[in-house]
């Protein structure tokens, strides 16, 4: 397993990690993503560890609880084997503190994910979303007194957008308190919207890129194909993609399933191996989240890594999911000597 360091920071995390949300199924909308309960949860985190992922994601509204329950048992006597993630920020409860990134709501999020996970800390603490009603000095500063408090050891964002991440970042330094080494980022051959505006900024303030759905909730998975509908086991057809609705352009998805379809040919791998490894060829990516309903997913996706692709093939995907940037961003690429876009290309 190819470990990295995240971000500007010293802590070294494997290019997999596992996600939870699969865990559990408590409610119709995480039933469709698995309902995978402790036995299972066991195995596959045995499973991660035999193949060097040790880090494991999951967030407190992942059934309302009940994944973080599951992984904290599933790791019970493997706590200094393994590095945990989770969130806090989205509605948990129908009070009206239940959700947010305030001090009152992410002090209590934070002691709660302690009890559901059997855990004395935290590895890495994400805010799950921008919560825009809350002044940002006092979400930072609260995540500052729980690290110096020992409960989290660092701090990273998701679904941030760029000014959200520079704007905290600038208030953490000013302040001298913990700033956020990562953001969570949705990312994939069908939607690069990433590349825009936080790859850059990611690359010129060291922020490390955790990847959730790199196979777009499937799609790229091999199981979509052209003049076929859509398979109906799938978290797409039962409503359980949070992606869904952003890549409609099913022409386009099958341009790259096209391609995916040669690659598959010249290497061996699977179209979902291929994806994931495409990701992991980007700048800026330390991690990539990948989730398994059951063993032997998770057995498929665990190959994703200990090859590459080369960089004729790295280059045919590139071209068969390229879309035109929103604006600034197409008006900036007709001046390259004016911007970085150089760095752009290349490893991370």
């Amino acid at each position: 397993m190819e470990y990295r360091q995240l971000g500007n920071s010293g802590l070294r995390v494997p290019v997999l990690s596992f996600g939870t949300a699969t865990f559990g199924g408590s409610n119709e909308f995480f039933k469709a993503w698995g309902s995978t309960q402790v036995d299972e949860a066991t195995r596959m985190v045995n499973l991660c560890l035999d193949a060097g992922v040790n880090l494991f994601d999951t967030a407190n509204v992942y059934s309302a609880g009940a994944a973080e329950e599951i992984l904290g048992k599933a790791i019970a006597g493997l706590r200094d084997k393994v590095l945990v993630s989770t969130k806090a920020t989205f509605p948990l409860g129908e009070g009206i503190n239940d959700y947010g990134s305030s001090r009152i709501h992410l002090v209590k999020s934070c002691e709660d994910s302690l009890k559901r996970l059997g855990t004395d800390h935290i590895d890495i603490y994400h805010m799950h979303g921008f919560d825009g009603n809350t002044p940002m000095d006092e979400t930072l500063k609260a995540l500052d007194h729980l690290v110096q408090s020992g409960k989290i050891r660092y701090i990273a964002c998701s679904n941030f957008s760029g000014w959200h991440l520079m704007k905290s970042l600038s208030i953490s330094e000013r302040h001298g308190w913990a700033k956020y080494i990562a953001h969570q980022v949705y990312y994939s051959l069908l939607d690069r919207d990433f590349e825009w505006e936080l790859m850059p900024l990611g690359i010129e303030e060291q922020i490390g890129a955790m990847v959730w759905s790199p196979l777009a909730s499937g799609k790229l998975s091999g199981k979509y194909r052209r003049d076929q509908p859509y398979p109906t086991d799938a978290r797409v057809a039962q409503g359980g993609s949070p992606v869904a609705s952003i890549s409609t352009d099913d022409a386009r998805l099958y341009d790259i399933v096209d391609v995916l379809d040669q690659l598959v040919e010249e290497t061996g791998k699977t179209a979902a191996q291929i994806s994931l490894n495409w990701v992991l060829q980007r700048p800026t990516v330390a991690n990539v989240i990948i989730g398994a309903r059951n063993e032997e997913q998770l057995k498929q996706n665990l190959g994703a890594v200990g090859w590459n692709l080369t960089t004729d093939q790295v280059k045919r995907l590139d071209k068969v999911s390229e879309i035109r940037p929103a604006y600034p961003y197409w008006h900036q690429r007709q001046f390259p000597m004016l911007n970085n876009s150089p760095k752009l290309y290349g490893k991370s």
